[in-house]
């Protein structure tokens, strides 16, 4: 039995109906002319070979009496694949399109909570002989960092699996007489005062830190940091900031990561910065044609790791950032500097903050009070009417740095997916992987009806940011690009 940090807690205790709180990744394979097998029956096979490596896949909630605190993770029990590995075929022709489509309406499905948290949908019928699977998981179990590792557990990094059907059947026999049980309400309600008993204790140990972080904080912010003060102030009202909808929209695309790296590298900025500038100026693109560009710069909320190095346990430890994204700046690299400036001023801030950000805290009283005050934001409609604090989610999570393998076939795009909110009805997931920045962008309908214009305004960002810091390449590297160009229109 283990208890639910008060920052996992929070996840389920945020989601209603309109807002589901499952993040998720599409992943694309190809398929060779002479595959006989059936990919929905090998990615079960897959599957069952990892139940026990990772153990989120056996983990279920045991909810406390009258949902007083924070329930408890229970391990152990068998895990039923045909209800968690389920198979859904696209209608012909099979496009990309038609992919995105029925991923956003999977993604905007809520999760039962009386088994594992967790899905994957096995996707068939696309053209160009391909296959896909779309997984989720609820975020009260893991956050980006913790999905990359989840992602090493599942998939190899060679065509064919060694040592991991041993490992996996070393910690089955470990677990084979794991029972789920559900605790008796005395062991449960123990278990809660326990918890908040040490983050009480923990809380009144950090406050000396916390005052001297503020302290520092208020000095430095008056001797005049303009690029700090400009991440603290509200966004402007857009249509992407307004009260939303179950109806969810998803686009995903992909830059070679190397061009992302050259275009930091001549401006002195970091990957991180890129992929912000690249956002900023799809966002000005596409609110060029719905309203105009805003006078204020847009604000994104960013999420921060506090992961340590090497620490890959299947829980959240993040914390949210505010960055300007200078959408009120028309040059491209006038932008990215702006940006580059925002943005290192806050890491500079987290990078302080880092070791008195609670990601767990009291939890007693929470459910009521946090599950009420969502379900009342949403019904009241306040985020239509309110001042956005930011404007949107954007989030660059490091993913592998090589090709992966799931049923000895390469994975050939890894599209992250994550979670809107009312009032923010964009979330734009950056994930790197094999040489690439893949792009999955989640939007609420009611926010933005056509995500794929949001995701082309993105690729033109990128091409201009690019026409401005690289030089242009050789007559053999046009012709290899327009073919590869041509083959990727082809695909989608």
């Amino acid at each position: 039995m283990k208890s639910l940090s008060g920052l996992d807690g929070s996840f389920l205790h945020l989601e209603t109906p309109e807002t589901p709180m499952h993040v998720g990744s599409l992943h694309l394979f190809d398929l060779p002319a002479a595959y006989k097998k059936d990919f929905y029956t090998e990615v079960k096979r897959l599957l069952a070979r990892s139940l026990d490596l990772a153990p989120l896949y056996r983990r279920r909630l045991a909810e406390m009496p009258l949902h007083f605190a924070n329930p408890v993770w229970t391990d152990g029990g068998a895990v039923d694949l045909d209800y968690h590995v389920r198979r859904h075929k696209l209608p012909r022709p099979g496009t990309r399109l038609q992919l995105e489509r029925c991923t956003a309406r999977l993604h905007s499905e809520l999760m039962g909570r009386r088994r594992p948290l967790w899905e994957v949908h096995v996707i068939e019928g696309l053209q160009g002989g391909q296959a896909a699977f779309y997984m989720k998981v609820h975020h009260a179990v893991l956050d980006g960092a913790a999905g990359v590792a989840l992602a090493r557990a599942l998939f190899d990094v060679a065509p064919q699996p060694a040592g991991k059907t041993a490992a996996a059947r070393a910690a089955a026999s470990r677990t084979a007489s794991a029972r789920a049980e559900r605790p008796g309400i005395v062991s449960l309600a123990g278990a809660a005062l326990r918890h908040d008993a040490a983050q009480y204790v923990k809380l009144v140990r950090h406050l000396p830190d916390v005052f001297r972080l503020l302290a520092g904080m208020v000095k430095s912010s008056g001797e005049g940091p303009s690029a700090l003060r400009q991440n603290f102030s509200f966004g402007p009202k857009t249509p992407l900031n307004v009260a939303i909808t179950a109806e969810r929209g998803f686009a995903c695309v992909s830059i070679p990561l190397a061009e992302a790296k050259q275009i930091a590298a001549t401006q002195e900025a970091k990957l991180n910065d890129v992929v912000l500038a690249l956002c900023s100026g799809a966002l000005r693109r596409y609110l060029a044609h719905r309203g105009g560009i805003p006078k204020k710069p847009l604000i994104a909320t960013m999420p921060i790791s506090l992961r340590e190095s090497g620490n890959t346990e299947f829980t959240t430890q993040a914390t949210l950032s505010l960055v300007s994204l200078a959408t009120h700046i028309a040059d491209p690299l006038r932008r990215l500097r702006a940006i580059r400036d925002a943005s290192g001023a806050m890491k500079s801030v987290a990078r302080r903050a880092r070791s008195v950000i609670p990601t767990d805290f009291p939890s007693i009283g929470v459910p009521w009070l946090v599950g009420g005050l969502a379900s009342l934001y949403g019904k009241t409609r306040l985020a239509s009417a309110i001042p956005p604090i930011a404007n949107l989610v954007i989030s660059n999570v490091p993913g592998p740095p090589v090709t992966l393998h799931a049923a000895g076939l390469p994975m050939r795009a890894y599209w992250p997916l994550s979670i809107v909110e009312h009032g923010l009805g964009v979330n734009i997931t950056v994930m790197s992987y094999a040489g690439s920045l893949d792009f999955g962008i989640v939007v609420a309908r009611k926010a933005v009806p056509d995500p794929r214009k949001l995701a082309q305004a993105l690729l033109e960002a990128h091409e201009e940011l690019k026409q401005r810091t690289l030089p242009p390449p050789a007559p053999a590297e046009k012709r290899k690009r327009a073919v590869n160009k041509k083959t990727a229109s082809s695909k989608s």
